[in-house]
């Protein structure tokens, strides 16, 4: 469509993703701010996702978060199969039962005959049925895909293919590089590196969630880096502005503090370092002493906590340290509001910068980075008038941030809290995703 075509109506947006409420999934909040964005920037929406099932016996669910749906999108659950995370032995085939690896393999290679991922490959056919029959019963002017899983990005491919219709490749998660080693996952000329190759350049916009994520890719893949742009996570405006009445505590001293972390916890996080410098402080500072570290959030990827890190926490519950569970996304915020001083613990990469940084901004409240400074969440922060970044994770120089961060808590102020929110204000998802979306407008014609 030209640019300067004029038509009745409302651009029509095909967003693709697996991930979507009720699932609880790390990236489900990035597609239900896009979808949500788009829709009220007078785009009709339609999403492409998999059923619920799915998502109560793998990732688990938050139901409440449907209700965060923008009424006006309309939500297509594509059938999945999820025979690999079936918990009932009794619908097991009988191949299973007499060797799960063995049928473990075979499914791993036939998912990926229709398309190169393990898991999520033969989703591809039932998506591009879907994505045909949306298109029929109205023309689609745009489709955005957002991985992982990548399957995600073949319903703008099929468009374009056969209909000129663009597509965005949304990279919340990255398909061959490996974030935590900083080396690239498989080999150039693998099949799946082709099909990447392949999607890069028919796409009209490819977003990333940090300049070193983009940047990685720019010099992978030259030809492209035109259309590649960073998109962060940002914080929802709603989020923030429950906090604008937020008033820090008046008798800390005496009652001490509450330390916490929300989020999931995945991948080489160091979190016995952090609980270790936790209980050096409570040993050298009379307010560490009172205070008390809560854990909320997912423990690991799956519906059940990773047993690994539920273990961890235990050893030192007798230091003041509780797991309290998941949060349902509508509850976020007010449990933010129970915390006194946020602690960031992230593993070390100069790729990884994790969605809850911009919420820990958001607040207002004091921040511990317990993570390496190579870390590229250091980027997000700098410049944060609360802020205390670790320079190495070990006990003694975790415990003396923690106490320094508490001193900071007891001495906070309401106007301290304003300056601090008001310095994150140009981390909102508003200001990462808007000027994309008017671009995207633009890029599809005009629209009446």
């Amino acid at each position: 469509m030209q640019a300067d075509t004029v038509v009745r109506g409302r651009p029509h947006l095909l967003y693709v993703a697996w991930g979507f409420p009720p699932s609880r999934g790390a990236g489900v909040y990035r597609a239900l701010a896009t979808a949500n964005m788009f829709a009220a920037e007078g785009w009709d929406v339609t999403v492409l996702t998999a059923s619920r099932e799915v998502f109560e016996y793998q990732t688990g669910t938050d139901p409440e978060l449907e209700s965060r749906i923008d009424p006006r999108i309309t939500v297509v659950r594509v059938p999945f199969n999820w025979d690999r995370g079936q918990p009932d032995l009794a619908k097991w085939s009988r191949t299973r039962v007499a060797s799960n690896l063995l049928w473990t393999y075979t499914r791993s290679q036939r998912d990926r005959v229709a398309f190169p991922e393990a898991g999520y490959g033969s989703w591809r056919r039932s998506l591009v049925a879907a994505t045909e029959r949306v298109h029929r019963e109205k023309p689609v002017n745009l489709v955005i895909g957002t991985a992982n899983p990548n399957v995600d990005f073949t319903p703008g491919w099929h468009l374009n293919r056969n209909h000129k219709i663009p597509y965005v490749m949304d990279y919340r998660d990255t398909w061959h590089l490996d974030v935590y080693r900083d080396k690239r996952i498989g080999s150039p000329r693998s099949r799946s590196a082709r099909m990447e190759r392949r999607l890069l350049g028919n796409a009209a916009e490819a977003w990333f969630v940090n300049a070193p994520i983009r940047d990685w890719h720019a010099a992978n893949y030259p030809e492209r880096a035109e259309v590649f742009h960073v998109v962060a996570n940002g914080f929802d405006q709603e989020f923030a502005r429950q906090f604008v009445d937020h008033q820090p505590q008046t008798n800390a001293e005496a009652t001490g503090l509450t330390f916490g972390y929300l989020g999931t916890m995945y991948g080489p996080m160091p979190l016995r370092e952090s609980l270790e410098g936790w209980r050096l402080a409570r040993s050298t500072s009379a307010l560490m002493a009172k205070s008390r570290l809560v854990i909320r959030g997912r423990l690991g990827h799956y519906a059940e906590p990773d047993p690994a890190l539920l273990g961890l926490l235990e050893e030192y519950r007798h230091d003041g340290v509780s797991y309290e569970g998941a949060v349902s996304k509508t509850q976020v915020a007010e449990v933010y509001r129970t915390f006194d001083v946020l602690l960031l613990i992230l593993g070390r990469s100069k790729y990884v910068t994790s969605g809850k940084v911009f919420e820990y901004a958001a607040t207002g409240l004091p921040i511990v980075s317990l993570h390496h400074p190579d870390t590229a969440s250091t980027g997000i922060l700098e410049g944060h008038p609360d802020w205390f970044p670790a320079e190495v994770l070990s006990g003694t120089h975790i415990a003396r941030l923690l106490t320094r961060a508490g001193e900071s808590a007891v001495a906070a102020s309401p106007e301290k809290q304003r300056l601090a929110r008001a310095w994150a204000d140009h981390l909102s998802r508003e200001n990462q995703l808007l000027p994309r979306i008017r671009d995207l407008r633009a890029l599809v014609g005009g629209f009446q």
